[in-house]
């Protein structure tokens, strides 16, 4: 039995498990961002060398193995690699409009002036080297995949500065990581505008009405997480129907998580000052009034969270470690031919990360604060820079509207494109900010 330093037993805690002796390393080793980029890479770098080994056929078959159901007239099959594409990353999307939404009311996003330099950043970061791209690939095949060239791979991005650690301010993280989430929902948008299929109508109106019947869900008062998850995936298929990327129902169901506590601290120390009120007794183990008591303790600690914060914190280890390398090993494999390396589609890709998302973050930062955004004043133009650089790592997204924008014949230069993109930007990234961190720790 646990004691406190003044030997007394303490029942303030959970009781020990033999479990945790797992589950706690476990739980430090999910905390480091760092590692949800490595894990990221290390299936990039898997699918990249299975793709050019002798087993290259049988992986890449493999991802185009169909599967589905089918009842009566409709048919729900597709290969395992769109299942991945338009089901499980849906999840990642979903995820993505949490935390947006949870800037945008609890984090840095509230404040007007502070939110106008990362949206400012993200927009340039998107038309700039959207606008490089067609110029260069204007009248050509490639030409549809300008939607290509707009994201900023989150999960790198945040991974590199892990790498700095303290060296820089926590100021350009913070920034990165709004300008990222801001970068991945206009990407989200390209998706449902830019690469979407003839509209059916009948689709459409099924989807609005499952996400009235979720808000009316919240509006009365349901919290039963089932439920949910029935109607997100009846509000998934009617989407997916629609001719509107399925994708994006993750977004709008993400968007519509509550960011508000259903129970308040104080009433939680009520309840909990009732479950002292009536311990444990000698009444059996029936619905006695103490069990009762630890019951709504149980259901009052669990609402002191957000649903959007709950969700964030069960869901996030799942995307970042399952769902992202799932689709990162699908979707990476590229045969890796030297004629590929001038291709007008790679270096178009190239130039847009390499050098238009710098340029249009710097610009448009320059402009917000112009027209009156704020800046922390620790977060100077040479860390900007630097920024700018890293999110030239335009990886998953990338990858995910590659998919769409271009049939095979083209999508391996794009996938060349966009790794060589990403390899430059991380390194360049990376040697930029050491370097000027490197120079303001001498100079203080």
């Amino acid at each position: 039995m646990p004691e406190d330093p003044q030997g007394r037993s303490d029942f303030s805690r959970l009781p020990h498990e033999s479990v945790q002796r797992l589950t706690r390393p476990l739980a430090r080793f999910l905390r480091i961002e760092a590692v949800a980029a490595a894990v990221l890479l290390f299936f990039t770098v898997a699918a990249v060398g299975l793709a050019n080994s002798p087993w290259a056929e049988a992986f890449l078959g493999v991802w185009e193995t169909p599967m589905g159901l089918q009842i009566g007239s409709l048919a729900f099959v597709r290969s395992m690699k769109d299942w991945i594409g338009d089901g499980l990353m849906t999840l990642f999307f979903f995820l993505v409009a949490v935390e947006l939404k949870r800037e945008l009311v609890l984090g840095e996003l509230r404040q007007p002036r502070m939110a106008a330099l990362s949206v400012s950043a993200a927009l340039g970061g998107m038309a700039v080297p959207a606008a490089l791209y067609l110029l260069l690939q204007s009248g050509q095949p490639g030409e549809a995949g300008w939607g290509v060239v707009m994201s900023t791979d989150t999960a790198f991005v945040i991974g590199c500065l892990a790498l700095l650690k303290s060296r820089i301010p926590q100021s350009l993280r913070v920034f990165m990581l709004s300008l990222a989430i801001v970068d991945d929902i206009g990407a989200i948008l390209v998706v449902a505008i830019g690469y979407g299929h003839d509209l059916s109508w009948s689709a459409l109106a099924f989807a609005v009405v499952g996400l009235a019947v979720v808000r009316l869900m919240a509006l009365v008062g349901i919290r039963s997480i089932a439920l949910y998850i029935l109607a997100g995936v009846f509000i998934w298929f009617a989407v997916d129907r629609s001719g509107v990327h399925a994708t994006i129902s993750g977004v709008l169901l993400g968007l519509m998580t509550p960011t508000g506590r259903w129970v308040s601290d104080e009433r939680l120390y009520g309840i909990l000052d009732r479950v002292i009120a009536y311990p444990a007794g000698n009444e059996g183990s029936g619905d006695t009034r103490d069990r009762q008591s630890l019951r709504l303790a149980e259901t009052a600690a669990r609402e002191t969270l957000a649903p959007a914060e709950r969700i964030q914190i069960a869901l996030h280890p799942w995307v970042a470690y399952l769902v992202m390398p799932l689709f990162a090993f699908a979707n990476a494999g590229v045969s890796l031919s030297p004629g590929d390396l001038g291709g007008s589609i790679s270096v178009a890709v190239f130039v847009g990360f390499a050098l238009g998302k710098p340029a249009g973050i710097l610009a448009f930062t320059w402009l917000a604060l112009r027209l009156g955004a704020m800046r922390p004043p620790e977060l100077e133009w040479k860390l900007l820079a630097g920024g700018g650089i890293l999110a030239g790592i335009g990886f998953t997204m990338a990858l995910f509207i590659s998919n769409l924008a271009f049939d095979r014949s083209l999508l391996d230069q794009a996938k060349l494109g966009i790794f060589l993109a990403s390899l430059f930007s991380a390194a360049v990234g990376l040697a930029f900010l050491f370097r000027v961190t490197r120079q303001k720790n001498r100079a203080s």
